[in-house]
């Protein structure tokens, strides 16, 4: 049975995060959205750790469903499963250098993660600060007392090219995972992607070759969960566990492991070089003629993912697409159905209008993957509007148009040219006018 996957995403309890990420709110947009199983986040923090027990009870080995609240209640509560993940950042010099990693890490279950957890508590580090808490461990150190607490727990380096705080990243990062962790590099089978770059973007490293790629949302509201997830196959029901996912991520399985879900990657905050401040943004090759300088400030550039992706890869696109095709796991590259809808009609995406359609939508059909990826067109047209659905079958085919992030800006994707007529925008009961 396939199951779609968001295995990084916040609570309530971090900086910058909604006040609706709460576990309730989290599996009905899950649900919505048509993700099955999601990370927990934030499992460090204390208030945070606390809401999880009193929500959570075990379903399968390490696979949690949410308890229902009110015995009395007819309420059907949302099929959505949890699995105990967080992110938490280091911040330590190692190798002469400050390095600021974002680490995805994973416990087996919840007795686990409250054993780890404690063991932070006891090295003196405040948990209660931040639902990502900053720990003053290089990255390694942080596998080593995870490995000390259960060998099962498992990390997966976040968005690992992102410049600020990616593993790979060009402000803060290293060259390569061996730089990192060293002897226990061997313990690190997997990294995330990120917003930023895509699995072809990864494919040009040779020495990524044995690492698997996940793609996850790193969500901060409800309305961001599943911007990216993973597509993996169970043989069964009783085969969703804990232990299961992490095989099936460890070993880069492609029988189970069928794709990953991706942003395209230059609507990411960090795909191109510039200065946000200044307005300016350029391609890698732009910025090798400027010579890594700011035409408008002087100053240096901040190098976005794909310079250091080319910097530190070895094989051209087309060889990289070739290895893909042969023995990497696959990927489809989405645009969020409230961003066809706003781009279709041409409305920002918070708009009541987006809102009513895409509730219309999903009454009809099911969860938005299932109308991203598996509602044949013509039922997307009978439940929306020809626009709309010409509108899917251009993102299925890649046949989008994009302006680059940079600098904590986000890209621009429209699926729609600038001046380009939209038409069909009438629909049986709803007036799209």
């Amino acid at each position: 049975m396939k199951q779609i996957l968001d295995l990084h995403i916040h609570s309530k309890y971090s900086r910058a995060c909604s006040r609706d990420l709460e576990l309730p709110n989290i599996a009905q947009a899950c649900h919505i959205r048509g993700i099955d199983i999601v990370a927990t986040g934030d499992f460090t923090h204390p208030g945070w750790f606390e809401h999880m027990k009193d929500f959570l009870v075990e379903d399968t080995e390490g696979i949690y469903k949410l308890k229902k609240q009110d015995t009395t209640s007819n309420f059907q509560l949302p099929q959505t499963k949890f699995i105990i993940g967080t992110e938490i950042a280091s911040i330590k010099k190692h190798k002469d250098q400050t390095r600021r990693i974002h680490l995805c890490i994973f416990a087996p279950n919840l007795e686990v993660a409250e054993k780890f957890n404690n063991r932070l508590s006891e090295m003196g580090f405040n948990l209660k600060s931040d639902g990502r808490p900053i720990l003053g461990l290089t990255s390694k150190q942080i596998l080593e007392i995870m490995l000390e607490t259960d060998e099962r727990m498992v990390m997966i380096p976040a968005h690992a090219w992102t410049p600020w705080f990616g593993i790979l990243g060009s402000k803060g990062g290293y060259d390569s995972l061996d730089e990192a962790f060293e002897e226990l590099t061997p313990y690190v089978r997997a990294i995330e992607t990120g917003l930023s770059s895509d699995p072809l973007m990864n494919w040009r490293c040779s020495w990524l070759d044995t690492i698997t790629l996940v793609s996850n949302s790193d969500a901060h509201s409800t309305a961001k969960l599943g911007r990216e997830a993973n597509v993996i196959e169970f043989d069964s029901e009783k085969d969703i566990t804990y232990t299961e996912i992490m095989r099936i991520i460890g070993e880069g399985d492609r029988k189970n492991f069928l794709y990953t879900i991706e942003f395209y990657p230059e609507e990411g905050k960090y795909h191109w070089d510039g200065h946000r401040d200044c307005k300016f943004s350029c391609s890698p090759e732009e910025t090798v003629k400027y010579k890594g300088i700011c035409p408008v400030c002087k100053k240096h550039l901040v190098i976005g993912v794909e310079s250091r992706v080319h910097e530190l890869s070895d094989r051209n696109i087309e060889q990289a697409r070739e290895v893909g095709a042969q023995k990497m796991i696959a990927y489809k590259s989405l645009v969020p159905l409230p961003e066809i809808i706003a781009d279709a009609f041409e409305c920002g995406v918070q708009t009541k209008r987006v809102r009513d359609i895409y509730d219309n939508i999903i009454k009809q059909l099911g969860s938005e993957f299932h109308v991203l990826i598996d509602v044949h067109l013509s039922e997307i047209e009978k439940a929306s509007s020809k626009q709309i659905a010409q509108a899917v079958e251009r993102v299925r085919g890649g046949k989008i148009f994009v302006k680059p992030g940079f600098d904590g800006e986000f890209g621009v994707v429209k699926v729609f040219e600038q001046g380009e007529r939209r038409t069909g925008m009438k629909q049986a009961g709803l007036d799209f006018d």
